[in-house]
């Protein structure tokens, strides 16, 4: 394969490695409508709190933690290789939490989910950098940008229509024939690439990595779990996380084959784009979490209503994602990212005047802003770090965007979701008692719980309802306001540090356009 030119195949294959990367992130979505009916004792497994939590946390653990991993082990053994390996693991981890018999099984079977989760996307990202020519990657990764956004809308709409005629299980099961036809694809159309050095694998290097991001990314779920960031299951495990990965760096600044070379952080284009990837998953992801409850509880949509509510964000990621590289091109990355970072910053601090009836057509407004601003950031921000480093290194730099997406998008989620519950309790401590202290408990605890109490109480359920909608709304004002600031933070970053036009190409756009008014 000529670098200049491509494989001849390269937009097959990007359609292939599109739709290959379509099971992760429909799970990681589809399983936020199940939550409900995995717990019904009847219709799903009857599972707690924390063992729900814990379906969903050990996806995260594994998934974040081996991320970095698979991304060596890809530019090793091969790309091709890893995907593979990959689509089988997640297959068969599919079927297993499709007829897990109790919550403890699925836990497990989720694990290896993100066992193969984690091998599959680092692949996807490091074949495309391959197969394209490095003039056409921008355009091939907004792509790939705008086909993840259409996965996230169609997972929970996907969800409910599963959940409305089949059993919880249909929504782990729905994978495998997605998996299936992959692996025959993969297998005709996917060339094979690989690292052509044979240098040592640097083990020492792997295991800092995969010890240290599980253990920030434990003490960042326990976040979630806790709801409060004081408390030593957190502060323990991330303090713990953050100093193996600052061993991770000395020790890869001071080897000659590092697995990943430290000294790309030098390069501005590199850690401005893995910075603001980043922030933009922490202030987007937190957001869009909340919102989740917002239509179901307070709004009280159905799981499937909820889902199509998503669509106007994929349809601006469809419609702008691909057009990003263009706009980089003709304005430059600074230019382009500082823009859609301020307007980022704009639509999240929006949120902070959503009330409980706010006009849903004014939501979805706002959400289309939003993703379309996504959709110039994101893919010239994944373009940059992808350039930054040589083809042979394609599945580490597609593991390092990804593993800051993953660890960004579950702080968010943490911390924001912290900061609005604890909105959330003061609100309604002094307000509910009245209530038997049990209830009082379940109530204040989460907008849930005062759910499912309300529903037991008949009439006085309402006003209790209308009270914790009230609660939960400003708590959404809250975290709206601290996710603005997070992408305010981000906007500065890119406007300082992004790389805008380099000469040449304000030489070739300013000849370009004496040319055309010569010819006018």
């Amino acid at each position: 394969m000529e670098a200049h030119t491509g494989h001849p195949r390269r937009w097959q294959i990007l359609g292939v490695m599109v739709f290959s990367l379509l099971a992760v992130v429909l799970d990681n979505t589809i399983l936020n409508v199940a939550i409900k009916t995995i717990a019904d004792p009847v219709h799903g497994l009857g599972a707690t709190q924390s063992e729900l939590e814990w379906a969903m946390n050990s996806y995260t653990l594994v998934f974040a933690g081996l991320l970095f991993t698979f991304g060596v082990l890809g530019d090793r053994y091969g790309r091709k290789r890893m995907l593979l390996v990959g689509m089988v693991l997640f297959g068969l981890a599919s079927l297993a939490s499709a007829y897990a018999q109790d919550p403890m099984q699925l836990i497990a079977a989720r694990a290896l989910m993100g066992l193969g989760g984690a091998a599959i996307m680092p692949a996807t990202l490091a074949v495309i950098s391959n197969v394209f020519p490095i003039h056409e990657r921008g355009k091939a990764i907004g792509i790939w940008a705008g086909g993840v956004g259409i996965a996230v809308a169609i997972g929970p709409i996907t969800g409910g229509v599963l959940l409305e005629h089949f059993w919880w299980g249909s929504v782990f099961l729905v994978n495998v024939p997605i998996v299936i036809i992959g692996l025959v694809l993969i297998a005709a159309l996917v060339p094979d690439s690989r690292d052509p050095s044979k240098n040592s694998l640097d083990p020492v290097g792997v295991l800092l990595s995969i010890a240290g991001l599980i253990s920030l990314v434990y003490g960042i779920v326990r976040i979630s779990d806790l709801g409060t960031v004081a408390d030593v299951s957190v502060i323990a495990p991330s303090l713990l996380g953050l100093a193996i990965l600052a061993a991770f760096v000395w020790y890869e600044s001071r080897i000659e084959h590092p697995a990943f070379d430290v000294r790309n952080f030098r390069n501005a284009g590199f850690s401005t784009a893995i910075a603001s990837v980043g922030l933009v998953f922490f202030a987007a992801m937190g957001v869009m979490f909340f919102l989740a409850f917002y239509w179901q509880i307070v709004r009280g949509y159905s799981p499937l209503q909820s889902g199509a509510l998503v669509l106007p964000f994929a349809a601006a990621q469809l419609i702008f994602a691909p057009q990003s590289a263009r706009m980089v091109q003709k304005y430059g990355a600074r230019a382009v990212g500082t823009v859609a970072m301020l307007v980022i910053t704009l639509a999240l601090a929006s949120y902070a005047f959503v009330q409980v009836d706010t006009p849903i057509w004014l939501l979805l407004a706002l959400t289309f802003v939003q993703g379309a601003a996504m959709a110039n950031i994101m893919p010239p921000a994944t373009t940059a770090i992808m350039n930054a480093l040589p083809r042979e290194k394609a599945g580490v730099g597609s593991s390092m965007s990804n593993v800051v997406r993953q660890v960004g998008g579950t702080l968010g989620i943490a911390i924001l979701g912290a900061v609005l519950s604890a909105s959330y309790r003061n609100d309604m401590e002094g307000k509910v008692t009245a209530l038997p202290e049990e209830l009082r408990h379940v109530v204040t605890e989460s907008i849930s719980g005062a759910a499912g109490v309300a529903g037991h109480l008949g009439a006085r359920g309402v006003s209790l309802l209308d009270t914790a909608n009230a609660a939960f709304v400003t708590g959404i004002h809250w975290a709206a306001l601290g996710s603005a600031l997070v992408a305010l933070l981000g906007t500065l970053v890119v406007a300082r540090w992004m790389p805008g036009k380099a000469p040449a190409e304000v030489a070739a756009d300013k000849a370009g356009t004496e040319k055309e008014a010569a010819v006018v």
